[in-house]
Parts: structure tokens; C-alpha cells; sequence
């Protein structure tokens, strides 16, 4: 018998992005809500009963009341929301995090799905904590840019209406309360909150997420060939993992970083550059705000769920 997928929210972006990649999949049973009953709570109460896996692609209060309708212990849970991101009893999807993290997600009954923003710098920063190049407390920033599509449907529609009359960088967060904060601390292993300053492109999706760092102030300062081995080495320990590091090179500028590289896809790929005489380096990830950040690593998550 095919597992039983159904996805709660499946008009939204993240939820149209999900059906897009599993509607040519023979391996699944989609479940859908009929339309006439689609604010029905005890339509939804129904399906996600019915469901082997339950993708969640709602706001957090939505998310919240999904999960409380579950009244068995066998449908598993994969929640796109923020509302489960730092919660007890929730594996975070990051399959590429840690080395056992697949295994975690696999033997998970509920799965807080990563926000796109954080996977970026996690994927960059835990390794080198993690191997002791960087403390816990050093002072993190990170900025960089996304497409419009992550902004959910109002931006999305707001950016077509407007054309090349769009902003083509929009500075966002500026009130420095960006609700990924807390899920980058945790899983970057971070002991102070960092600051993020993200900002919205004029093109649709994709994104490139930057974390200078000013390593001077370090007792024991890290070369660009010492970062760079750390975290190719982690990501080289991953079995299966879609997370690539490019080679170590001292380049001006590298044209193939463009926010939309990998856009249709569930990859990421990580660039280290430095200065070991100024003491300064900026880790960079590329990767699809609406693949690997969002409904690419829900697919992902899924199918390490149902060992497939």
C-alpha cells in the first residue's frame, strides 16, 4: 500500500511547491480536501488522520491547531511553520546538519521543517563551532538576499503587480527581531543571539545567504584554509547529503554565485573566502529560498521518513 500523503495548506507557495514535486511521484497517494470543504476544522481533523505523513504549510497558530487534531500515534508530522522549530519533542529537518541528523529525521514522528533563511549560515557556522575554530560566544552577523517568493503570496503578487518598478534590494528585519533568530542560535550552537538583516531581490526565488567574520580579536586565529577544511570535511562526512563546498580559491568575484543557481532544486552549495592578513573571511551559501530552504528539504525530509 502507497503511503498516504497529505499536505495541510497545499494552496500556499510552500504548499503548491510540495504538490509540484510529488504530482509525477507513482510511490505516494496524494489526499487532498475537496474545495467545498476546505474550512471545514473536521475535514482537516479527517485527513490528517488519514495520512501516513501530514506537511503542514500554514501559519504557526494554524500549524498548532493541526497538530492538536491528530488524535493517533501513527500519523507523522512535517511542519514548514516556525511555530515547532526550537520545540521539545521536534527534530529539526536539516538532514545535512550533523552526521546522524538523517537518522534522527528518519525515526522522527515530528519534524519542524528549517526556515530557508538559518540553513545558510547553520550549515557554514555549526561545523566550524563544532570543531572549536570558533567559540560559542563570537559575535555573529549575517545578511544577504532572497527572492520575493519568500515573502509568501501578498509579496509575491505586490512584486509582479509592480515589475521592474520594484525595489530590486529591499533591507527587511530592520527592527532586528527576525523571527529565524532563535532556530539559527540553537542549531549553529551560538550562546548569543546573532543578527540577521536580510533583504527581498526583484527576481521570484532563489538566495545567497553572507557571514563575514572578524576573527582578529581571536586567542587563536583560524586561517581561510583552516575554516574551509572544517567545513568540507563535515559536509564530506554526510552520506547522501545535497549540501556541496566549493574548492578554496582567493578570487575577486566568482559568477557562478548568483541567487538563483539552484533554483528548482534541493541543493545547497557553500563558499569560503578570507584574508589570513587581515584576519577577516565571509562564508557564503546558495541555495533556492522555496528548494532546499523550504519545500525541497520538506521532500527531502519525507522520503527519510519513509525510508525511501
Amino acid at each position: 500500500m502507497k503511503p498516504k500523503i497529505f499536505i495541510d495548506g497545499e494552496h500556499g507557495t510552500t504548499g503548491l511547491q510540495i504538490r509540484a514535486l510529488l504530482a509525477e511521484r507513482g510511490d505516494l497517494e496524494i489526499i487532498s480536501i475537496p474545495t467545498e470543504r476546505r474550512k471545514e476544522t473536521a475535514a482537516r481533523a479527517e485527513f490528517l488522520n488519514a495520512a501516513d505523513i501530514a506537511i503542514l504549510c500554514l501559519p504557526d497558530d494554524a500549524a498548532k491547531e493541526s497538530v492538536s487534531l491528530i488524535a493517533n500515534d501513527r500519523t507523522k508530522v512535517i511542519d514548514a511553520s516556525t511555530a515547532h522549530r526550537v520545540a521539545a519533542g521536534w527534530e529539526y529537518g536539516f538532514a545535512e546538519m550533523d552526521k546522524e541528523q538523517g537518522k534522527k529525521i528518519a525515526s522522527a514522528k515530528r519534524i519542524a521543517n528549517p526556515g530557508c533563511w538559518p540553513q545558510g549560515p547553520i550549515a557554514t557556522l555549526r561545523p566550524l563551532v563544532t570543531s572549536g575554530l570558533l567559540p560559542a560566544d563570537f559575535p555573529i552577523a549575517v545578511n544577504g538576499i532572497t527572492g520575493y517568493s519568500g515573502g509568501g503570496r501578498p509579496m509575491i503578487e505586490d512584486y509582479v503587480a509592480k515589475g521592474e518598478d520594484a525595489s530590486e534590494f529591499l533591507p527587511y528585519g530592520l527592527t532586528l527581531q527576525h523571527k529565524h533568530v532563535p532556530e539559527l542560535k540553537a542549531y549553529a550552537k551560538l550562546s548569543h543571539d546573532p543578527i540577521m538583516q536580510p533583504a527581498v531581490g526583484n527576481f521570484a526565488q532563489g538566495m545567497i545567504t553572507v557571514v563575514p567574520l572578524q576573527l582578529g580579536a581571536l586567542d587563536h586565529v583560524p586561517t581561510g584554509a583552516q575554516l574551509h577544511a572544517a567545513i568540507a570535511d563535515h559536509f564530506a562526512s554526510i552520506k547522501g547529503g545535497v549540501v556541496e563546498v566549493a574548492p578554496y580559491a582567493h578570487l575577486e568575484r566568482v559568477p557562478e554565485i548568483d541567487p538563483e543557481a539552484y533554483n528548482g532544486t534541493n541543493r545547497m552549495k557553500v563558499y569560503v573566502f578570507a584574508n589570513d592578513k587581515r584576519a577577516q573571511a565571509l562564508l557564503l551559501a546558495v541555495y533556492d529560498n522555496l528548494g532546499k530552504g523550504a519545500s525541497g528539504a520538506a521532500v527531502q525530509n519525507m522520503d527519510l521518513m519513509l525510508g525511501l
